[in-house]
Protein backbone atom coordinates (compact mmCIF):
# COMPACT_ATOMS: atom_id res chain seq x y z
CA UNK A 1 0.00 0.00 0.00
CA UNK A 2 1.10 3.53 -0.60
CA UNK A 3 -0.86 5.12 2.27
CA UNK A 4 -2.44 7.65 -0.06
CA UNK A 5 0.84 8.88 -1.48
CA UNK A 6 1.15 9.37 -5.20
CA UNK A 7 4.14 7.63 -6.68
CA UNK A 8 5.32 9.10 -9.96
CA UNK A 9 5.57 6.46 -12.62
CA UNK A 10 8.70 6.60 -14.70
CA UNK A 11 7.97 7.28 -18.35
CA UNK A 12 8.22 4.15 -20.44
CA UNK A 13 10.59 4.31 -23.31
CA UNK A 14 9.35 2.77 -26.50
CA UNK A 15 11.59 0.33 -28.34
CA UNK A 16 12.79 1.88 -31.63
CA UNK A 17 11.39 -1.03 -33.65
CA UNK A 18 7.95 -0.75 -32.06
CA UNK A 19 7.92 3.03 -32.43
CA UNK A 20 8.81 2.78 -36.13
CA UNK A 21 6.08 0.19 -36.71
CA UNK A 22 3.51 2.28 -34.80
CA UNK A 23 4.35 5.37 -36.87
CA UNK A 24 4.01 3.39 -40.12
CA UNK A 25 0.76 1.76 -38.96
CA UNK A 26 -0.78 5.08 -37.92
CA UNK A 27 0.25 6.58 -41.26
CA UNK A 28 -1.36 3.78 -43.28
CA UNK A 29 -4.66 4.18 -41.45
CA UNK A 30 -4.89 7.87 -42.37
CA UNK A 31 -3.10 8.04 -45.73
CA UNK A 32 -5.23 8.84 -48.76
CA UNK A 33 -2.33 8.75 -51.23
CA UNK A 34 -2.23 5.00 -51.64
CA UNK A 35 -1.19 3.43 -48.34
CA UNK A 36 -4.68 2.82 -47.02
CA UNK A 37 -5.81 -0.56 -48.31
CA UNK A 38 -2.55 -1.36 -50.10
CA UNK A 39 -1.71 -5.07 -49.89
CA UNK A 40 2.03 -4.40 -49.41
CA UNK A 41 3.97 -1.60 -47.76
CA UNK A 42 5.92 -1.17 -51.00
CA UNK A 43 2.67 -0.32 -52.81
CA UNK A 44 2.01 2.74 -50.62
CA UNK A 45 2.95 6.38 -51.03
CA UNK A 46 6.51 7.68 -50.72
CA UNK A 47 6.09 8.64 -47.06
CA UNK A 48 4.66 5.21 -46.27
CA UNK A 49 7.54 3.47 -48.01
CA UNK A 50 10.02 5.61 -46.10
CA UNK A 51 8.35 4.79 -42.77
CA UNK A 52 8.37 1.09 -43.66
CA UNK A 53 12.08 1.31 -44.53
CA UNK A 54 12.77 2.92 -41.17
CA UNK A 55 10.90 0.07 -39.47
CA UNK A 56 12.89 -2.56 -41.37
CA UNK A 57 16.18 -0.94 -40.36
CA UNK A 58 15.07 -0.68 -36.73
CA UNK A 59 14.01 -4.33 -36.79
CA UNK A 60 17.55 -5.45 -37.60
CA UNK A 61 19.09 -3.01 -35.12
CA UNK A 62 20.17 -0.25 -37.47
CA UNK A 63 17.80 2.43 -36.25
CA UNK A 64 18.34 5.91 -37.58
CA UNK A 65 17.80 8.99 -35.40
Amino acid sequence: MTNGQNIAASPRTEMPMLRAYRLWFEHTRKCTDGCKGAPKAQDGCEDGRQLWGTYRLARIGKATP
